[in-house]
């Protein structure tokens, strides 16, 4: 019976399933949302919420304590200086799993793993638009002259020739 294991072993042995976990969190760090299967998703988010929880801290000893585990220094970086601030004001809950539904190849359940505030990062980046703006055809007739008029000038002047 498996009363209280909590590691999800994924088919992998402890070192890969390390490394596999620690790679996750550090690509979801850097493209802020990651799309890959439910299980990793569900193994992967208490890893990527203390991660956050080291980066809040803020000390030396909680980013040399997070470099040990995820073992990339640009990674590392950013959770520190971009993404700890931003979840300054949360109590734990910084990541969030959409269900995707299964992959065509093999049916495993598939979903994304992002972070909460991305999204409110992201409207803050792109600004709403109301509507496309349409130029009038004799701004676009005026600003880009046409192939044909510049065929027909020639053919004028030797027409005026002959």
């Amino acid at each position: 019976m498996r009363h209280q294991k909590k590691t999800v072993k994924l088919g992998r042995t402890a070192e890969h399933r390390k490394a596999l976990l620690a790679n996750q969190v550090c690509s979801l760090i850097e493209h802020q949302r990651i799309k890959t299967t439910l299980a990793k998703a569900k193994a992967v988010r208490p890893l990527a919420e203390k991660m956050v929880t080291l980066g809040k801290n803020g000390s030396l000893h909680a980013r040399r304590t997070a470099l040990a585990v995820l073992r990339h220094k640009d990674a590392v970086k950013k959770l520190f200086d971009d993404i700890a601030p931003r979840s300054a004001e949360r109590h734990g809950g910084y990541t969030r799993i959409i269900r995707l539904g299964q992959r065509k190849s093999d049916a495993a359940s598939v979903a994304f793993l992002e972070w909460v505030d991305a999204a409110e990062l992201a409207e803050e980046a792109a600004p709403e638009k109301k509507g496309k703006k349409r130029k009038s055809a004799k701004g676009e007739a005026e600003a880009k002259p046409s192939h044909k008029s510049k065929k027909s000038e020639p053919n004028e002047k030797k027409t005026g020739e002959e």
